[in-house]
């Protein structure tokens, strides 16, 4: 596993990403004097981005339904949280973009090569606030579980009657 978002695994059988681009802005606006330099005040941290890209070989690795998983987790216009393979917990990011573009094409239309970009922007303000929008997740997660375990009970008794 290299990374993880929400529930998206990135691995080789998904998405390998070959490049990991991570840009966080600090808010230092200036006021200007007379005669003297600008006067420099620090705001906080502005927007932190991060960009994977690389390249895909559906014959090899993952392909067009990654694509389209990533494309329904961005519709849903929800947070996820990010984490890496090596236990960094990066916050809680939604997709802001999801590029591609396909070559070497087979005889019926699909892509050998697909080159894609994702773009994701943090939106928590904390680890504190990571841990309660997770908690929140996964008590929505719960709820699904149990709908699903009662209808697959009701189902089941449904079977035997």
């Amino acid at each position: 596993m290299m990374l993880i978002l929400g529930l998206f695994v990135f691995r080789l059988q998904t998405l390998p990403y070959q490049t990991m681009l991570r840009n966080v802005d600090y808010r230092w606006p200036s006021n200007s004097r007379i005669g003297l330099r600008p006067a420099l005040q620090f705001l906080g941290v502005g927007e932190e981005k991060i960009t994977l890209s690389g390249v895909l070989m559906p014959e090899i690795t993952g392909g067009k339904v990654s694509l389209q998983l990533l494309d329904a987790m961005a519709a849903e216009g929800r947070a996820w949280p990010l984490l890496e393979g090596t236990g960094t917990i990066y916050g809680m990011f939604v997709v802001n973009s999801v590029s591609e573009t396909r070559s070497e094409f087979f005889s019926d239309g699909s892509a050998r090569c697909i080159e894609f970009s994702l773009t994701l922007t943090r939106v928590d303000e904390s680890l504190s606030a990571l841990y309660g929008d997770l908690r929140t997740q996964a008590e929505g997660l719960l709820g699904q579980a149990g709908a699903l375990a009662d209808k697959a009970g009701a189902a089941m008794g449904g079977l035997f009657s």
